[in-house]
């Protein structure tokens, strides 16, 4: 049975590409656009992997990473989000970040990050 994911991005556009480029691995069992959203989708569906943005509205994803590690520190959380944001890429691993992925990405990119955070697990 494939990992359970959660994609969350504030982009519409940026959701629709992470699922594109996991949905062959994973099964995409919710999305969200901001970070409390994320924390209410987690918490209906939890998933064995989310994939989250740190610049996003309400509540940014760092905060939110915080408060899923919180509530389940075994959740693989991967960052993906911009290149300009190292100072904020340090803050989320501080956070519990299992990995991240620079916008823009090519599709085996982010594959191979996830697989290298659940611990080859997700390509076989």
């Amino acid at each position: 049975m494939p990992p359970r994911a959660v994609v969350v991005d504030d982009s519409a556009f940026q959701r629709t590409v992470v699922s594109e480029a996991i949905d062959d691995h994973v099964e995409i069992v919710g999305t969200a656009e901001n970070g409390r959203e994320a924390i209410k989708v987690f918490a209906e569906t939890e998933p064995d992997l989310v994939t989250m943005d740190i610049m996003m509205p309400k509540l940014n994803g760092i905060e939110a990473l915080s408060a899923i590690k919180d509530r389940s520190p075994s959740t693989t959380v991967v960052m993906v989000t911009s290149v300009s944001q190292t100072e904020k890429m340090r803050a989320a691993a501080k956070a519990g970040a299992d990995g991240y992925v620079t916008k823009p990405f090519e599709g085996p990119e982010l594959t191979d990050e996830l697989d290298d955070a659940l611990d080859g697990s997700l390509v076989g």
